[in-house]
């Protein structure tokens, strides 16, 4: 076959290879060489690569009323976790041949609602929602006809709908256990916003540890905030700045208990020895700090790359269960 400036057909590189054209449909479909393959398949993408074919998207999707589009609406992309979950999103999503389209709204139902009907509208195969507020039915009802499926990774809803995320009420649980087990009875919690399931997950399991030991918890100790800096700075001025101020704070997010560090510098306390501090997340500068935190590790990467995987079953019909995936506590200088 000579090159004549144009991609060769689909017919054109059977006919080279000497298989049938849906032979070679069924190897360029993949996105990489699979184990075991004939010597006919190899030649097939040898051939392929050589002559520079690409695969009509459009056409193949006529055919089979499928786009191999995934949807994902995920609000706070530039957040070190948030993006980290996005990766093994994308990495999951080609190694199945898929492509991404994302959304970034901020974390309002409006916007999210917007954000789904748009990627709805370019006929995505199914969609990852990662803002889903509590409570959420109403909001999930109210989706036009037609709406791709949908799961959820790392909040859940009372929707209904299929969720991917981490055990955040065994985090929660692990915090006050290292709190307990170091002697910081004395403790505080900083909750994040009420609307997120990471958060009330964590706030429960942390108070639940503390309800096992028989150890109080006032109710003035349980401060609500936003997830970030700025929230965990608030926060902790109002329970820093007491009398009787806290011995232990727990942040649901490392961002909030670097703003509760940042507090007890300005303060002139020392960590931990006046105040120690537990965040959640393990992001990458937790381990860096001045006085490194102590934090729960959540597996951002994998929560995205299982998410993938239980979408497509979705997609393909299949039914699927919710995923809590483990995650541990990582002991560092701020306890």
């Amino acid at each position: 076959m000579v090159r004549t400036g144009r991609a060769p057909t689909l017919k054109e590189i059977a006919d080279r290879a000497g298989v049938h054209v849906s032979t070679a449909s069924r190897v360029l479909r993949q996105p990489e060489p699979v184990d075991g393959w004939s010597a006919s398949a190899l030649r097939v993408r040898e051939l392929a690569t050589e002559l520079g074919y690409q695969r009509n998207m459009w056409a193949a999707s006529l055919r089979t009323r499928k786009t191999a589009t995934l949807g994902v609406v995920m609000p706070r992309l530039t957040d070190g976790v948030v993006a980290t979950t996005y990766q093994g999103i994308e990495s999951a999503a080609t190694t199945a041949g898929y492509s991404v389209l994302l959304s970034s709204p901020p974390d309002d139902l409006d916007a999210q609602r917007s954000a789904i009907e748009l990627l709805a509208g370019r006929q995505v195969d199914g969609l990852l929602l990662s803002s889903i507020h509590i409570p959420g039915r109403n909001f999930v009802d109210s989706l036009p006809p037609g709406t791709p499926p949908i799961l959820t990774l790392t909040r859940h809803g009372d929707a209904g709908l299929p969720f991917v995320g981490g055990d955040d009420y065994r985090g929660g649980y692990l915090a006050a256990q290292h709190f307990i087990e170091r002697g910081y009875v004395d403790a505080a919690i900083i909750t994040g916003p009420g609307h997120a399931s990471t958060a009330r997950d964590r706030v429960r399991g942390f108070l639940a540890a503390f309800s096992d030991a028989r150890i109080p918890v006032p109710s003035h100790r349980v401060v609500a905030s936003s997830f970030d800096v700025e929230g965990g700075v608030e926060a902790g001025r109002t329970l820093l700045s007491e009398r009787d101020r806290p011995r232990a704070i727990f942040g649901v997010t490392d961002t909030i208990a670097i703003g509760v560090l940042g507090v007890a510098r300005d303060f002139y306390l020392s960590v931990p020895e006046d105040v120690a501090v537990i965040g959640y997340n393990d992001i990458p500068v937790a381990a860096q700090l001045p006085v490194a935190l102590t934090t729960v590790r959540s597996p951002a990467q994998l929560i995205g790359a299982t998410a993938v995987q239980r979408l497509l079953d979705l997609v393909s019909g299949r039914e699927v269960e919710s995923v809590r995936l483990p995650v541990e506590l990582i002991a560092r200088s701020t306890t």
